[in-house]
This record gives C-alpha cells, sequence and structure tokens, in this order.
C-alpha cells in the first residue's frame, strides 16, 4: 500500500503546469525516483554558478531565488511559497545553476536527478509543451522588466511589482485589500524593481501617507489597487 506522503505528493505535482495532462500513474513513477530533503532556515540549497544534477520540487516553506551581478548588486529574481518545481533551467541548458536557492524558513524539498528529470520530459509531450511555456514566459517578463526600466519611473515601477505580486498576470486585478502572499522587504523590492533600498523605503513611506498600501505584521497590504495601477501605467 502506498504511503500518505507519497499520495500526497503526487498530488502536488499534478495540480503543476508541468504536470497537466499526465497519467497519475507516470507521475507516481517519477515521484518515487526522487527523495525529500529537509532544509534550515537560511541554508542554501545551491550558489549561482554551481553544477546542476537536480531538479527541486517543493512541497513545504519558502525558498528565495536570487542572483548576483558581476559587480555584485543581488536581484531577487522570486520566492517560492507554494509547491513547486524550480531548479530546472539548469538541467534542461546543462549550464550552471544561473542564480541561488535559499531557505527562507524551514523548508522541505524534493529531489530528482537531473537524468530522471530529462527521461521524463523527453517521453511525455505534455511535459515538454509545460516547460516551453514555462521558458516562454520567462522571457516575455524580462522583456517586460526591460521595457519598465525604460519607460517607468521607479515610484511606477514600485507600484506595478506589488500588483504583480498580488496577481502575476496583471490581467485582473485584486479588489482592494489585497495581502502578499509572502513576506517582502524593502531590499526585496528594491532589487526587483531596480532601485536602491532608500529610494524604495521613501516610496513606500509615501504608498503608506496617501493610502495606497499599508503593513499588516510584516506583509503589505495593498488598499488602493486602483491607484497604484494608474502609476503603474496600467
Amino acid at each position: 500500500m502506498r504511503s500518505a506522503v507519497a499520495s500526497e505528493l503526487e498530488a502536488m505535482m499534478a495540480r503543476t503546469p508541468l504536470f497537466a495532462g499526465t497519467p497519475p500513474e507516470v507521475i507516481g513513477a517519477l515521484a518515487e525516483r526522487g527523495n525529500t530533503r529537509s532544509y534550515r532556515r537560511g541554508t542554501y540549497l545551491f550558489h549561482q554558478g554551481d553544477p546542476s544534477p537536480e531538479v527541486f520540487f517543493l512541497t513545504d516553506g519558502r525558498v528565495e531565488i536570487s542572483s548576483a551581478s558581476a559587480n555584485g548588486q543581488r536581484q531577487l529574481h522570486a520566492t517560492l511559497d507554494s509547491p513547486q518545481f524550480f531548479g530546472e533551467l539548469g538541467v534542461l541548458g546543462e549550464m550552471p545553476r544561473t542564480a541561488s536557492a535559499l531557505s527562507r524558513e524551514e523548508s522541505s524539498v524534493w529531489v530528482v536527478p537531473s537524468e530522471t528529470f530529462l527521461e521524463f520530459v523527453n517521453g511525455q509531450a505534455s511535459a515538454s509543451k509545460a516547460i516551453l511555456r514555462a521558458l516562454a514566459r520567462q522571457v516575455q517578463s524580462h522583456e517586460a522588466f526591460v521595457e519598465d526600466l525604460l519607460y517607468l519611473d521607479l515610484k511606477g515601477r514600485v507600484a506595478k511589482r506589488l500588483l504583480q505580486l498580488v496577481s502575476p498576470s496583471l490581467d485582473e486585478l485584486p479588489p482592494d485589500g489585497a495581502l502578499l502572499p509572502s513576506v517582502v522587504t524593502h531590499a526585496d523590492l528594491a532589487s526587483l524593481c531596480g532601485g536602491s533600498r532608500e529610494n524604495v523605503t521613501r516610496i513606500l513611506s509615501d504608498f503608506q501617507r496617501r493610502g495606497f498600501v499599508e503593513r499588516d505584521g510584516r506583509r503589505f497590504v495593498l488598499l488602493k489597487i486602483n491607484g497604484l495601477a494608474r502609476l503603474a501605467g496600467l
């Protein structure tokens, strides 16, 4: 009899875009070939420039993905706090890690060797298509970021990034009172927006004075979605 842990892992994987349309028995076969690891808060899963021998799947906790530029400036790419795959780019491209992964709290991660993951992708057309879609979205995201740097001032970029954190597509904005799904610091926002922490802190203080945002513990609440959207040029 299969364990409840294995069944829960397969159920989480089945809900990801990568496994859309994949038969349950195929998901189960792949899940059995990996293993689960636990990481303490503040522990690196891998560093930028490391080899890429494995693919990861976050099952519990929070993991931050970031990279460093040539001059040492940190660039935050994403904060993962829901079940999803990561670390697949280095495996697919047969290249070193393009970013670092840091556990921001106690986290559990399923890990599978790169050869096993590639065998699965090559044998499942739906998985190959899902990866191509994910790569296309990443290219589109990078192009949009460059466009924002060219045409939006820092205040507009901060407003847009706050909205993207609660509604990534921006096609349908949430109602007022949307809570950011994870803890985002001023330094994180500065990294996401291409500005300094000091300037972003001043902008957030201005947003709070104008009633656009407020703090709920360590998280931001977006009080005036339309106001932020106007600043973001939406």
